[in-house]
């Protein structure tokens, strides 16, 4: 249970880690592009902690689900109030929401901060601004990858025996183990009955040297029933030939996830598990898994909607099965932290699954807030590209200058697309406390 807690609290400190560094693409090349940038915020809700310094106030907040920077001049003044004084009046829900929302983003701009809005900077200044954070998430992501990848490597079956199957495997108990007497259905296994033992290392069968366990699991398969030669080297280095007898036996076919399926086959059986190494792999398999990674999540983002919908009505309402792909939260993804941290699983593979955990998340994020959607980054940055569209356009045609964008014509759709997000997050957070994705 230590352990769970500190995976916990760990994989909690890595997502702060990861919103802190979106933010902080943001925050950078404002700065640097003469924005006033006047908070920069983790979390949301009532603050915990914060500090000014310079023209910037630093703070965390209760809620760990993102965060924020706020820079003057986000919404332009409209056409009628071009020196940025709100003059007209308009009736209407809506329009009292856009002019509330104008408002409230011009009250912040003071004469001298005329020049250091967001609004008035060039369009790929504004998108360099608003891809800063999503870029620092796939950045984060593929350092995360490259750790994992070419630090650490993929697990991979070796020569070396890890244990020795008991009993020949049926079809009834495909896993070869014996009855609750301890007694065997159909016999000692042939690793059993010639004597390997945990720890041993496979050099040749049959006289040929072998090199991958899937080399020699390809050979026994084939291996009619009858004597054959092993050798292995022991723990103490001592080599030693075995005489095995090699048998044949039917049992359930097993899928790519390692699952039984209905399909049964015939083959030749030795009955030895190998042990798993850790193998690092070439910096070319990163942005092959990133890619992998990246297909398969915008898959998951087509279908959110659906996915979303039937974890409520299946899941939480219905009390079924959760699917293994539906979608987790930040509580369920730290809860897996915190499994990762409490397994079994050599050192390695711990952190190697915390990291690619860690790495999986920021590469969703980055996809994510691309969505060209307000609040999202990608609604910003598809605004200001419509906005340079627009303009290049115009100057094409020989017309007057169309302005900036007056994103608060956008606001409802925002807060619409912000409380559609709250709900998705509330039915996510609570399928994770009450029916959770769990590594076993």
């Amino acid at each position: 249970m230590a352990w769970q807690v500190i995976g916990i609290i760990a994989f909690v400190l890595i997502i702060l880690a990861s919103i802190a560094l979106h933010e902080i693409g943001h925050l950078v090349p404002a700065k640097k592009f003469g924005v006033k940038v006047t908070e920069y915020m983790i979390g949301f809700g009532p603050t915990i902690w914060s500090r000014r310094k310079g023209e910037t106030t630093y703070g965390l907040k209760a809620v760990p689900v993102g965060g924020y920077i706020r820079m003057i001049g986000m919404i332009p003044p409209a056409k009628d109030d071009p020196d940025g004084r709100v003059r007209s009046i308009s009736t209407g829900r809506l329009a009292l929401l856009v002019e509330d929302a104008r408002k409230q983003s011009l009250e912040e701009i003071t004469p001298e901060d005329a020049n250091r809005v967001f609004y008035k900077l060039p369009v790929w200044k504004r998108v360099i601004i608003m891809l800063g954070g999503p870029v620092m998430n796939l950045i984060l992501a593929f350092v995360l990858f490259a750790a994992v990848l070419v630090g650490i490597g993929i697990p991979q079956s070796s020569l070396q025996v890890q244990s020795v199957v008991p009993c020949l495997p049926t079809v009834a108990v495909p896993s070869g183990q014996p009855d609750a007497a301890g007694v065997c259905a159909e016999g000692e296994s042939p690793a059993a009955l010639a004597g390997i033992q945990p720890g041993d290392l496979i050099l040749d069968y049959n006289g040929t040297s072998v090199s991958s366990w899937e080399d020699l699991t390809a050979a026994i398969r084939t291996t009619p029933p009858g004597p054959a030669e092993l050798t292995v080297q022991r723990l103490d280095g001592t080599v030693i030939d075995l005489t095995i007898p090699i048998a044949e036996v039917t049992r359930p076919v097993l899928d790519e996830a390692g699952q039984v399926t209905d399909e049964v086959e015939t083959t030749g059986f030795l009955g030895v598990r190998p042990e798993w190494e850790y193998v690092p792999q070439p910096w070319s398999a990163v942005p092959e898994q990133m890619w992998d990674l990246t297909s398969r999540s915008v898959a998951a983002l087509v279908t959110l909607p659906i996915r979303v919908y039937e974890l409520l009505t299946e899941t939480i309402i219905g009390g079924g099965e959760r699917s293994l792909d539906s979608p987790v939260s930040v509580v369920g993804v730290s809860r897996l932290g915190g499994e990762v941290a409490a397994s079994q699983e050599p050192v390695e593979g711990k952190i190697a699954m915390f990291l690619g955990l860690a790495a999986s998340l920021n590469l969703f994020l980055f996809l994510f807030n691309l969505l060209p959607i307000l609040p999202l980054d990608g609604g910003h940055v598809a605004g200001a590209l419509y906005e340079g569209a627009r303009r290049q356009l115009a100057r094409l045609r020989r017309k007057p200058d169309p302005g900036p964008v007056d994103v608060a014509k956008l606001m409802p759709v925002a807060y619409v697309v912000a409380m559609a997000l709250v709900v998705v997050g509330a039915v996510v957070i609570l399928a994770d406390i009450i029916r959770p994705i769990t590594l076993g």
